[in-house]
């Protein structure tokens, strides 16, 4: 009887605890939201407000900091009065963002809402 087992099990393993790992950092309530702000140009916190329509000013600061030390945003502090942050996609975060574009593609299509309107019969 021939076996159905086409990769090792602790391969199949690893892959699954990786991919788990992944999806519970960007699985976070605006994570995901965030790096997208970021990849599509927000650098300032009012940025990404204003790109991230209901998140509170505490969860922003908050998931900034996670994503930073994750090495999915870099944060770059400009001397001047006032002092500026900027925020941009590391490498890392932009190497994910294209990873999860056909995610975004689906949801742009798929989106929670009211269904689309019936064509008229013909």
């Amino acid at each position: 009887m021939p076996s159905h087992e086409t990769t090792e099990p602790d391969i199949d393993a690893e892959a699954c605890t990786a991919f788990q790992a992944v999806l519970e950092q960007v699985g976070r309530r605006w994570t995901g939201a965030v790096l997208l702000a970021a990849a599509r140009g927000a650098r300032r916190f009012t940025d990404y407000r204003r790109m991230v329509p209901g998140i509170s000013d505490r969860l922003l600061s908050q998931r900034l900091k996670e994503m930073e030390h994750l090495g999915l945003i870099g944060r770059a502090v400009i001397p001047s009065t006032p002092v500026q942050i900027l925020y941009h996609p590391s490498d890392r975060g932009t190497e994910l963002l294209a990873a999860l574009e056909p995610l975004i593609a689906y949801g742009l299509r798929h989106a929670p809402g009211p269904p689309p309107a019936a064509a008229p019969a013909g």
